[in-house]
Formats: C-alpha cells, structure tokens, sequence
C-alpha cells in the first residue's frame, strides 16, 4: 500500500496520538490506526508532517498563494486517486498556523537524534516559502522558530536557509555554516558531514519522497561549491 493511500486512512493498526494522528484522523474520517506511522514505514510520518507543516507554512505570511499550492503538489505529486483525501487535509490545515509548534515538537520527538531527517523537513518548508520568489517575515519567523524546535542552533538555521535563498547563498561559510575563523580540519568534517547527509543515498536509506531527491542534488551541488570556495581562498592567502 502506498503512502498516500495509509493517510487517506486505508489502512489499520495501532492509535497514533498527539497532533500527527488527530490530524489524519480528520482526513480518513476516523483516527488513522496504522503501526508503520512509527516503527515500520518512516516515509509515512514524514509526509504527514510535511502535509501539515507545508500547509501552516504557506499561511505565515497571511495568505494561501495558488504558486504555494501548486509548489507543495509539486513537491508531492499526490496520486489522482488520493489527491481528495490529501488536499481536504491541507485544507483544514492551512486555515492558520495554530497548532504549527505542536506539530514540530511532536515531529522532533519522532525524529529525536536523526538531525539529517529534520533538515529534510526544513528543506520541504522552504521549497513552499519560495514558491513566490520571497521569504516573507512572517514565514521566516516561522521557520526559524520550527528549526529553534528541531534543535537546530541560529547558525545552522542561516546555513540551511542559504542553500534556498540569497544573498546568503553566495556567502560559503554560511553554506557550511562553520565561523569565518574556522579551522581547515573543522571545515573539512562538516564538509563531509553535510555531503554524507544529503547525498541521495542518504535521502533513500531514511525514507524521504523521491521528489526530495533532486531538491538534496542542488543542495549538495551548493555544499561542494561552498568547500572548493574556500579551499580556493584559503590557499591563496
């Protein structure tokens, strides 16, 4: 059975609580009993948080675009046949933000010590951000305060924004999110921290959407450039 057919409640198994399960509980019209939502399938409770963030996501700055829309289906490329179920639950979501922190601590609890999968989700958020080309106060403030909940330090939230949006993007200590006067055998660890991370086979093995294969590529494209940069600047001092 495919993803979208366990949130649009086809299947059966065990009560999920907290916020994940209420809200696909809606969506199925009963609470979704499914075992895979934390031990077997992790590419459920991936999505289902990715439904629900994007949603809250697109309403921070006030208003539901058709771009945003369009980028999360995008994203998703939700099958016709549970494109109803997912949709309705989007829907309900993005009435308004309440309720987003719920769903981040919830998500961070799930993914607790598996930072790579909780930069996956930030990723997806920011895919929806840019829909319209800008990051609205509004929404960085909400991604800022999702990554806070996540864990990530204020630096590693400006080095995972830098990979989507400028002028931060051009800056390759803030690509590595390492210091200006970072020690070359510090910058190389996290180089290779962040190449093994969201190298493609990494994204696979923790269970993600194929769709965010390709937004991992780019990314991975901007962490080598980042590292030849300095390596670069560095042996022409």
């Amino acid at each position: 059975m495919s993803i979208w057919g366990k949130i649009g409640g086809a299947a059966a198994g065990m009560l999920v609580g907290g916020p994940i399960g209420a809200a696909v509980g809606i969506v199925a019209g009963h609470f979704l009993i499914d075992r895979s939502l934390t031990g077997g399938d992790p590419g459920v409770a991936f999505t289902i948080a990715m439904i629900a963030l994007s949603a809250k996501m697109a309403k921070a700055d006030g208003i539901v675009t058709d771009e945003e829309v369009e980028a999360f289906d995008r994203i998703f490329r939700v099958p016709p046949e549970e494109r109803a179920s997912v949709r309705r639950f989007f829907n309900l979501a993005r009435q308004d933000t309440a309720g987003y922190e719920a769903y981040a601590s919830q998500i961070a609890r799930l993914y607790a010590g598996k930072p790579a999968v909780l930069e996956d989700i930030l990723d997806g958020l920011f895919e929806i951000a840019k829909a319209d080309g800008v990051l609205h106060p509004g929404e960085n403030a909400f991604l800022e305060r999702v990554a806070d909940i996540f864990g990530f330090a204020p630096g590693e939230y400006r080095r995972i924004r830098a990979s989507h949006f400028a002028p931060d993007a051009a800056d390759p200590y803030v690509v590595l999110g390492v210091a200006y006067d970072a020690g070359d055998d510090e910058i190389k660890r996290t180089y290779y921290r962040l190449v093994r991370e969201n190298h493609p086979d990494s994204l696979i093995a923790r269970g993600v959407p194929q769709e965010f294969i390709l937004l991992a590529t780019d990314k991975l494209a901007a962490i080598n450039g980042a590292y030849e940069k300095i390596l670069t600047e560095r042996a022409g001092r």
